[in-house]
C-alpha cells in the first residue's frame, strides 16, 4: 500500500501516538509506551470524559495542550504525531478514522472497523488514499497460538483443509457484563453481536481458508433467557434490592462487588465506575443508580446470546461457527481444522496435529515473548504483539509489519455482515450479490 511522502523512511525517535479513546481498549494499547518508551510515546489524548482523559493524561505525562474533550480539536491543528489510536464506541469509528487519514497520521483503529458494510468500505478507500497504514485491532491475528495454526495450515502439516470448525465460548458471566447490561447489550446503541463480539472469529475463519474465497453462508440466532418472561419469581429490579439475588448466577454482587471486596478491580469491575476508581463505596454506588445493576432479566438487550455461521468457500472448503453465552469459558476458542492429511486442534492454548499417515499427533508450541501483565484483556498476549507490529509498521515505513490490514480486515468484515444478513433474512446469502447490508 502507498506511504504518505511527509513519513519520511524510517524514524529513529520513539513514535509518537494520540489516543482517540481512552476507555478500556485505548488504555490497554498505550501500556505499550510504558513498557517501551523507547520506541513509542503518547503525546495526546481525546476523551468527553473527564476522568478517563485525564487518568490517561497523567499516566503518559501529556502535556494539557494536547489534552482533549473532541477529536476535532486536533484534527484543526498542525500534526504532532505520527499516529493515532482509534478507540471510539464501534458507531463513531469512520469519521475520525477519515479525518485523521487526511491529515496524515497512521491508523490504529479498535475492530470492528464500523458499523456498515459502506462505512467499513469508505474507511479502507481513505487510508488507501491518503498513503497511510491502517491496522484493524484483530487482535487474535497475533496470538501466537493462532498465528501458529496459520504457519501449520501454509507448511502443509495437514494437506488440504476441508472442514474449519470454531467456537467462540464467551462466558455466562462476560455476556451478561458486555451484551445484557453493558455498551455492546442494544444494536441500535452499538452494533449487532457477530460484529461487535465475534468479528474475530470470523476473520480468523476466513484468514485460514487462505486464498479461498467465501461463496455463500447461512447463518441461526435468538436473543435467548436474557428476557422479561424469563425473570424469577420474586426477583427485584436491581441486585442489591432482590431478595434471591444469592441464588442468581448473574447477580451483580457477584460479578462486581465480590470482586472487589477480593481486591480486585480489574476488568470488568474497572468498567462500571465510569468517573472514579473502583473501590466499595464507588462500586456499590454504580450498582445502585448505574447500568450495571439491573437485573439481567430486566434489560433492554436485543443482541443475539447464541449464533451458528456455516460458510462455503471456494473448492469445497466448508466451516461452522458457533458464539454461545452459556459457558464456563471466557473467549477461549476451540478450534478443530481437517484436512486431507491429518487433523488439527486447538484449546485456547496448545495446538495439536494428528497425522493420518503416522497415526501421531504431535504438539506445537508458540513462543510468546509478551510481559505477563500487560493489560487484563484475555488475548493471550496479542495486544502486546499487535501493538508491536503496528509501532514498527509506522517506524519502518513498512506495512508489511501489520497482520490486520485494510483490504482482506474489509473482506472479513462483509462476510460479517453477510453472515447477519443471512439471519435476519431466513436464508442462504451468496456473498456478492445485491442488497448488501
Amino acid at each position: 500500500m502507498g506511504q504518505n511522502s511527509s513519513q519520511g523512511a524510517r524514524m529513529t525517535s520513539p513514535v509518537r501516538v494520540i489516543v482517540v479513546g481512552a476507555g478500556c481498549r485505548g488504555e490497554i494499547y498505550s501500556q505499550f509506551a510504558s513498557i517501551h518508551p523507547e520506541r513509542v510515546q503518547v503525546v495526546g489524548v481525546a476523551d468527553p470524559r473527564k476522568f478517563a482523559r485525564t487518568k490517561l493524561q497523567q499516566k503518559h505525562k501529556i502535556l494539557d495542550e494536547n489534552t482533549f474533550e473532541d477529536w476535532h480539536n486536533i484534527v484543526e491543528r498542525e500534526k504532532f504525531a505520527d499516529a493515532v489510536l482509534i478507540c471510539t464506541p464501534d458507531r463513531l469509528h469512520k469519521e475520525p478514522v477519515v479525518a485523521f487519514a487526511k491529515k496524515g497520521y497512521h491508523i490504529l483503529l479498535e475492530k470492528p472497523m464500523a458499523t456498515t458494510a459502506e462505512d467499513c468500505t469508505a474507511i479502507v478507500e481513505a487510508c488507501t488514499q491518503s498513503g497511510v497504514i491502517l491496522s484493524v485491532g484483530h487482535v487474535l491475528r497475533y496470538d501466537p497460538v493462532i498465528h501458529k495454526i496459520k504457519e501449520l495450515i501454509d507448511a502443509g502439516v495437514v494437506g488440504d483443509v476441508m472442514h474449519i470448525q470454531h467456537l467462540e465460548p464467551v462466558g455466562f458471566y462476560h455476556f451478561a457484563h458486555s451484551f445484557v447490561r453493558g455498551s455492546w447489550r442494544n444494536e441500535a446503541e452499538s452494533s449487532f453481536a457477530l460484529l461487535a463480539k465475534s468479528c474475530h472469529d470470523i476473520d480468523l475463519i476466513h484468514h485460514w481458508a487462505g486464498p479461498r474465497r467465501c461463496v455463500k453462508v447461512s447463518s441461526f440466532g435468538s436473543v435467548s433467557h436474557f428476557g422479561k418472561e424469563n425473570k424469577p419469581t420474586g426477583a427485584g429490579n436491581r441486585c442489591l434490592d432482590c431478595s434471591i439475588e444469592g441464588d442468581c448466577p448473574y447477580s451483580a454482587s457477584k460479578i462486581y462487588l465480590n470482586r472487589v471486596k477480593q481486591g480486585d478491580t480489574g476488568w470488568p469491575v474497572s468498567v462500571i465506575c465510569p468517573s472514579s476508581l473502583p473501590d466499595i463505596e464507588s462500586v456499590t454506588e454504580a450498582l445502585r443508580t448505574g447500568p450495571y445493576g439491573r437485573c439481567v432479566y430486566e434489560c433492554d438487550n436485543d443482541v443475539c446470546s447464541n449464533q451458528v455461521v456455516n460458510m462455503e468457500f471456494e473448492g469445497g472448503l466448508t466451516a461452522a461457527f458457533s458464539m454461545v453465552a452459556f459457558t464456563e469459558e471466557i473467549c477461549k476458542r476451540k478450534t478443530t481444522i481437517y484436512g486431507s492429511k491429518g487433523e488439527l486442534s486447538c484449546d485456547g492454548h496448545e495446538v495439536h496435529v494428528f497425522d493420518f499417515l503416522t497415526q501421531r499427533s504431535t504438539k506445537h508450541k508458540a513462543h510468546n515473548d509478551a510481559p505477563q501483565n500487560f493489560g487484563m484483556s484475555g488475548h493471550g498476549g496479542a495486544d502486546y504483539h499487535l501493538m508491536a507490529a503496528f509501532i514498527s509498521a509506522v517506524a519502518n515505513n513498512d506495512p508489511s509489519h501489520i497482520r490486520s490490514g485494510p483490504e482482506e480486515t474489509l473482506l472479513s468484515h462483509l462476510l460479517v455482515f453477510e453472515a447477519e444478513r443471512s439471519r435476519l433474512e431466513s436464508r442462504v446469502v451468496y456473498c456478492g450479490d445485491a442488497g448488501r447490508r
